[in-house]
């Protein structure tokens, strides 16, 4: 006897979904007429996706750039999750300022160490570190980078492989440090990627080739990693409240630089971590966060004349959307 089943996942909005099913009852009730009138057993299952506040406990995660923005706000809800943390950035009074916090709040301390992911060294002490400290590591965020910008024509050499030595291969020493031990826990490698990498602006050339790589590695080392059960989770970001804008092309942050993106158009940092944290806990391929990120990603694919057309007119008028920080 034939048998009639439907697996049913719960909507998701990666880029590539299974099944989308919404509302359900635009599916179940023509399916289980369908089954009826033909005499079909008839059953259904619904599978729940990974949840964050369950997936993420007694979990060992390493975060780079964890001293402010993104990096700070994920180890602050992580650890509300119950995860064990390993904290890496150059800031040593920052890290330690949230690992107070985090402590304050009854959660376990995380352990914080100085690193920048320029070093090679620094990335394989802080890895072997981290799994000295907690005896397992199954979730790396590769979070550290900063943007240069300015005008093609203003820039040297020197500016793109500033990029490129933090932005690529600091995110390549970060991978290749903490691999094998993601592998022996099939656990989850994160890459922070941009909006940038998929819609190129004028003014930010260095940033936008970095991000393209990283999108660019994401996409090729998912398929091949997937073989040994580690999972790739790319997050792009469009306009985040973060200190990124407030860097230098030198890499120094600039603390009273004012922020350059219009305040409507800046998601909130705990929104954004929130989402970013929902997309690693379902394995998701890559995450498009704030609305205008994934408008932008949308054009870039479907029309991508109107980003042509648009880059032509802030060549025109400003050269780019933002410029350099300096301190005022």
């Amino acid at each position: 006897m034939e048998f009639l089943s439907l697996l049913i996942l719960p909507y998701s909005n990666s880029q590539n979904p299974l099944v989308v099913l919404d509302p359900l009852s635009c599916i179940l009730i023509p399916l289980q007429s369908y089954a009826l009138a033909h005499s079909f057993p008839f059953s259904i299952t619904i599978l729940s996706m990974p949840n964050p506040s369950t997936f993420f406990a007694n979990k060992s995660v390493f975060i780079t750039g964890a001293s402010s923005g993104i990096g700070a706000e994920l180890a602050w809800q992580l650890s509300q999750l119950g995860a064990r943390l390993t904290l890496t950035a150059r800031r040593r009074e920052l890290l330690d300022e949230l690992a107070q916090k985090i402590a304050a709040s009854g959660k376990l301390s995380p352990l914080v160490l100085v690193a920048d992911v320029t070093s090679d060294e620094d990335m394989r002490s802080s890895v072997s570190e981290a799994v000295r400290a907690h005896g397992k590591l199954d979730v790396v965020i590769a979070n550290a980078g900063f943007g240069v910008v300015g005008s093609f024509q203003k820039l040297t050499l020197d500016d793109y492989r500033r990029q490129f030595e933090t932005n690529v291969f600091g995110l390549l020493r970060t991978v290749y440090a903490a691999l094998p031990a993601v592998h022996q826990a099939h656990g989850n490698v994160v890459l922070i990627g941009s909006v940038a990498g998929w819609a190129a602006t004028p003014g930010a050339s260095p940033y936008a080739m970095s991000k393209f790589a990283v999108r660019a590695f994401a996409n090729s080392i998912t398929p091949e990693l997937a073989l040994s059960g580690v999972k790739i989770t790319l997050i792009s970001p469009g306009f985040v409240d973060s200190n990124i804008r407030r860097v230098d092309n030198q890499g120094s942050f600039h603390a009273a630089a004012k922020e350059p993106i219009p305040a409507w158009l800046v998601m909130p940092t705990n929104k954004a971590v929130r989402q970013i944290l929902s997309a690693i806990a379902r394995g998701q391929r890559e995450a498009i966060i704030t609305g205008h990120g994934k408008a932008l990603v949308a054009v870039s694919r479907f029309a991508p004349w109107i980003l042509r057309v648009a880059s032509r007119r802030i060549a025109t008028k400003s050269g780019g959307y933002r410029s350099e920080p300096q301190s005022s």
